[in-house]
């Protein structure tokens, strides 16, 4: 048995006014997102990009289902967002592999929970880690890896069960400067062959100018949709970043981002 084929799944996300408080058992409510409306296209690469605390991930974790939704709404398609769901994969910055599984072992979680046969998951397990260039290192346990090994088995298992969207939470933050440079290479390569729709939370401008089709800058806390900013280039890959084009392009969208930052600052100071 294999799971169903999440890219006939329509991918597009509409988020529509919402917002979003955190209530912590001591002290004043904070409200992390005011306001939000969004539409991610069907298969685009989106870019969540703020000041720290502006919302960016709150805003990925009520896509993905995993908090309600108290203001607004979110829809996949037609389909209304309340829980998480095997379309939607999610990788977060600190790998978050099972240390006492190997690398296969953890590819083939995801795929044991959604009831695959043993041969399909050794398949599709194999594929995926072929897939993210581990292949040799399927025994290896994730004390054994290094932190972009680490990074790349736990985006082998998230794309193992083929989500039809893929949210990403700062994947590459906890890397080296060079390490990060060659996940991203890999990131885009994975993604021009393999075309989901995915949300792509970071702090790193360079980043975002980088991988996305579109930016959508947020403002200082509470969160909202500064700006959209499009960022595709006529040419894909690591030519771009040494041309006019691109170099503009992180000037602009950082001066956006920098007076959101400095906002922030002033009120974290008062």
């Amino acid at each position: 048995m294999a799971g169903p084929l999440q890219n006939e799944v329509e991918t597009e996300i509409r988020i529509k006014n919402v917002s979003h408080q955190y209530r912590p058992t001591r002290g004043r409510p904070v409200q992390a997102l005011s306001d939000v409306s969004l539409t991610i296209r069907d298969r685009e690469f989106l870019a969540l990009l703020g000041p720290s605390g502006c919302g960016k991930s709150t805003l990925l974790y009520l896509i993905g289902g995993f908090m309600p939704i108290e203001q607004g709404e979110i829809r996949l398609g037609d389909r209304l967002v309340t829980e998480p769901g095997p379309d939607r994969g999610v990788v977060f910055q600190h790998f978050a592999l099972f240390p006492w599984m190997t690398v296969q072992q953890n590819v083939l979680y995801g795929l044991q929970k959604l009831g695959w046969s043993r041969e399909a998951q050794l398949k599709q397990a194999r594929e995926f880690i072929d897939l993210v260039k581990l292949t040799g290192f399927e025994n290896s346990y994730p004390s054994q890896l290094s932190g972009g090994m680490k990074q790349r088995a736990a985006l082998a298992r998230t794309l193992a069960i083929d989500p039809a969207i893929l949210l990403m939470d700062e994947p590459f933050g906890a890397l080296d400067a060079q390490t990060r440079s060659l996940m991203q290479e890999e990131l885009l390569s994975i993604w021009q062959r393999r075309r989901k729709t995915v949300v792509f939370v970071t702090h790193d401008v360079n980043e975002a100018v980088y991988l996305a089709d579109r930016i959508a800058i947020m403002s200082a806390r509470p969160g909202r949709i500064k700006e959209i900013v499009d960022s595709r280039f006529e040419q894909r890959g690591s030519a771009v970043l040494k041309t006019p084009a691109f170099i503009e392009k992180v000037d602009y969208v950082w001066n956006l981002v920098r007076q959101e930052a400095i906002i922030a600052q002033s009120e974290t100071v008062t």
